[in-house]
């Protein structure tokens, strides 16, 4: 069994690694962010413009249908509430580590501190987080919300947070990623551990909303138990510089079933690296992967992979790419079958809107630019559900944009 001295040296050495692939930002160009933020109390406290930045990622400062909230801002938690206190458990994860020993047993269990550099580095920043937890049979009636904010310019900001969704439970998450409004440079690291146990379902939502110049390295593994449900949505349509998003999920439990939706814009200047991984390691695990991503000038990268060691599994992969301009669009679909009985597929595409959909919709009174604007709209509509009314104009606003920008 590893000891702490152990994983402290591997993540030492991880940490003088350069990035596998992609953009390798190097650590010692940022600061570490900040601990100390001023704790807020009342959110309506917050400057309006704070606050239009959470309603962008999903998170409404009035608390109004949210059973809790939690705010980071840099490497501080600088607000806490919680409304169904027997339902759902929501603290900074250094709080929870205090109040739970047992804690201990989660940590660093799903992610390897020593994964890469990025990884390594929140661990031996020893990062705090968000340790959030549905008790057995608890259903939550509203979703939990977290915004994790970068505050400050030209600092790493990171994070490491815990999911527990105990034994037949039920929770349902929101997250948002963005910067205060004047800071464009920064990185973010996060790492994310989560747990669904049996019979257990947890939907989760992130909503990134970053700068032109800002660095994203989230790290997530999700464990799904026998008969476990895990929902995942993945939201990103604004300019950034470059988003690393590989997820994997691992099915280890009998009947375990995965959703994972991902709708991504990449625009100029912008590298997208979005994707996702699963593991079928019990029979009659399931599992689907929709992939919608649009290019108006970035790079976008559509990865998705299977790994099929159960009998009776079933997944299906669908990567759909939208080329709007000079951008570049790659789909690398992978499935993996280990066992005789298993059932895996894949549907991947990319390309231009045709001509002859926008003349279509023209010949039905519809400007150029409106027919675009339902082209991709229709196409981003992967069905998720219970985002903000606020979200939804942002969205709307960047669609119209882009379909302005294409023509």
């Amino acid at each position: 069994m590893q000891t702490d001295g152990d994983m402290r040296k591997k993540a030492e050495a991880a940490l003088r690694k350069s990035a596998s692939y992609g953009e390798d930002f190097d650590l010692e160009d940022y600061g570490i962010a900040t601990s100390d933020v001023q704790y807020t109390e009342d959110l309506k406290e917050l400057s309006e413009e704070d606050q239009r930045t959470l309603l962008n990622v999903g998170f409404t400062p009035a608390e109004e249908n949210r059973s809790g909230s939690l705010i980071m801002i840099d490497n501080a938690i600088t607000h806490t509430s919680l409304r169904e206190k027997d339902v759902v458990e929501l603290m900074s994860l250094k709080d929870a580590m205090k109040v739970h020993d047992w804690l201990k047993d989660y940590a660093w269990k799903l992610v390897k501190p020593d994964s890469d550099k990025y990884t390594a580095m929140s661990y031996l920043q020893d990062a705090n987080g968000y340790f959030i937890r549905a008790p057995a049979g608890k259903k939550s009636k509203m979703p939990i919300q977290t915004c994790l904010l970068i505050g400050s310019k030209q600092v790493s900001q990171t994070v490491h947070n815990i999911v527990i969704v105990e034994e037949g439970a039920e929770l349902d998450v929101i997250t948002g990623c963005s910067a205060r409004h004047g800071i464009e440079e920064g990185l973010h690291l996060g790492i994310s551990e989560m747990y669904v146990k049996k019979g257990a379902t947890l939907n989760f939502t992130m909503v990134h909303n970053w700068a032109r110049q800002i660095g994203v390295r989230p790290r997530t593994v999700v464990r799904v138990e026998e008969s476990g449900t895990y929902i995942s949505n993945y939201i990103t349509l604004k300019p950034v510089k470059s988003v690393q998003s590989y997820p994997t999920v691992i099915l280890e439990g009998k009947g375990a079933f995965a959703r994972l939706n991902t709708i991504a814009v990449a625009h100029p200047g912008s590298e997208l690296d979005l994707g996702s991984k699963v593991i079928f390691e019990a029979e009659d695990s399931s599992a689907e992967m929709i992939s919608r991503t649009i290019t108006t000038g970035g790079v976008s990268i559509a990865r998705g992979e299977m790994i099929g060691n159960a009998n009776g599994a079933k997944g299906h992969l669908e990567c759909h790419g939208l080329v709007l301009g000079e951008g570049t669009q790659r789909a690398i679909p992978i499935l993996e079958a280990n066992v005789e009985d298993i059932e895996l597929s894949h549907e991947a595409a990319v390309g231009r809107i045709a001509r002859e959909q926008i003349e279509y919709l023209m010949a039905r009174s519809l400007s150029e630019e409106d027919a675009i604007g339902m082209i991709v709209r229709g196409f981003l509509d992967v069905g998720i559900e219970g985002i903000p009314e606020e979200l939804k104009a942002d969205i709307d606003e960047t669609i119209e944009k882009i379909g302005e920008n294409a023509i």
